[in-house]
């Protein structure tokens, strides 16, 4: 759930950014701290992260879910589809760049019609003409683009606010944000207020499924966990990972 929009701020200036990377710096050597024998091999800092993730549940609960269950309230699905469909364009340009740098020439080709046709033909992106036109979508963001170079994920990491990520992700999170079409937007109530929707869009998708884990899994952290490294590999490997994943 990314709806923390310090890193937005953060990314403005070269200091700013050297403080971010900083604080990952930081975050290793106090998650190392915490690290004890038989752990996950793949999350190493998980005493640190599971109290992360504790925090982040209070939020989502008393926070983002009542907010995200009014908004499905209030709003027509016809309504929450557009805004839904509207926020999906925005990272097609980002996602574009990407397929570029990775060069998947086909996935960057699909990506820049997508935008075109749906910028165009489904009223500023509101109306999805383009996956009715069959042509498909390739969301890609850096940290994917560093792992199709051979970056390796690093460690798993829990996020305050943001959620599930690696060291990898979190590294390339700046540039993510910084190459999103909403920190373009000079206006920063109007900014902010884009980012707020987008998070309550978002949050109001998964409202089933959270209820769902909840009632089905016996550890929600292990559950998400291992769905999220799962999720993140196959996206790397756009669903072909190597059959030992080492490293990724």
């Amino acid at each position: 759930m990314n709806f923390n929009s310090s890193p937005m701020s953060m990314t403005k200036t070269p200091v700013a950014a050297v403080r971010w990377f900083g604080a990952l710096a930081v975050l290793a050597l106090v998650a190392g701290c915490a690290t004890g024998p038989n752990r996950n091999p793949a999350d190493p800092f998980e005493p640190l992260n599971r109290g992360v993730y504790r925090f982040n549940d209070a939020i989502d609960t008393a926070v983002l879910v009542p907010v995200a269950t009014a908004y499905t309230k209030v709003l027509p699905a016809p309504v929450r589809t557009g805004v839904h469909n509207f926020f999906s364009n925005l990272t097609e340009v980002w996602s574009f760049a990407n397929s570029l740098l990775q060069l998947r020439i086909q996935d960057s080709a699909e990506t820049f019609m997508r935008f075109n046709v749906n910028t165009v033909m489904g009223l500023g992106g509101i109306l999805d003409v383009a996956s009715d036109l069959g042509i498909d979508r390739h969301q890609e963001d850096f940290g994917q683009t560093l792992g199709r170079w051979g970056v390796p994920s690093g460690p798993y990491v829990m996020l305050p606010l943001l959620g599930p990520s690696t060291v990898r992700d979190t590294a390339a999170l700046p540039v993510d944000v910084q190459g999103g079409l909403l920190s373009q937007v000079d206006d920063v109530g109007v900014r902010n207020s884009l980012y707020v929707l987008r998070i309550v869009d978002a949050r109001s998708r998964y409202l089933r499924a959270t209820s769902l884990i909840g009632d089905a899994a016996l550890d929600e952290y292990s559950f998400t966990r291992d769905a999220f490294l799962q999720r993140r590999q196959n996206e790397v490997y756009n669903g072909n990972p190597p059959d030992d994943g080492a490293g990724k």
